[in-house]
């Protein structure tokens, strides 16, 4: 088996596979997505959704989904600006309340709420996926 030393082989049951198959089809979801969450090649999701016996059904998805997607009518309005902020202050304004939440193959989330070194987080983020 190719990979990496002492990893074994992990066989899927049916159920498992129509599970994962399932997760694909969520809106906002993407096959690449779930085989992270599974710390698995995104070609096995891809082998399962070709096969009949473990794809969701397409009549299924779409009475889960809902309503087909569609434009939403949009009004643009002008509004006076009254004070335009500085770059310092935006950018302090903006680091307040940004959040970025990351999911790490091995079940690790990582949430990391203002400002943030990316170098740092760059590492951080590559210990914990070794």
């Amino acid at each position: 088996m190719a990979g990496k030393k002492g990893q074994k082989k992990r066989f899927w049951s049916d159920e498992e596979k129509v599970s994962i198959c399932a997760q694909t089809c969520a809106p906002g979801v993407s096959v690449a997505q779930v085989a992270r969450r599974y710390a698995m090649n995104t070609n096995l999701i891809h082998k399962w959704l070709s096969d009949p016996k473990f794809a969701p059904d397409p009549e299924i998805i779409e009475d889960e989904v809902g309503e087909t997607p569609c434009f939403l009518p949009v009004e643009i309005v002008e509004r006076p600006v009254t004070e335009e902020p500085g770059p310092a202050r935006a950018a302090n304004a903006a680091s307040a309340h940004s959040a970025i939440e990351i999911d790490i193959a091995g079940g690790h989330q990582l949430r990391i709420v203002g400002g943030y070194d990316p170098e740092a987080l760059a590492r951080l983020i590559r210990g914990l996926s070794a």
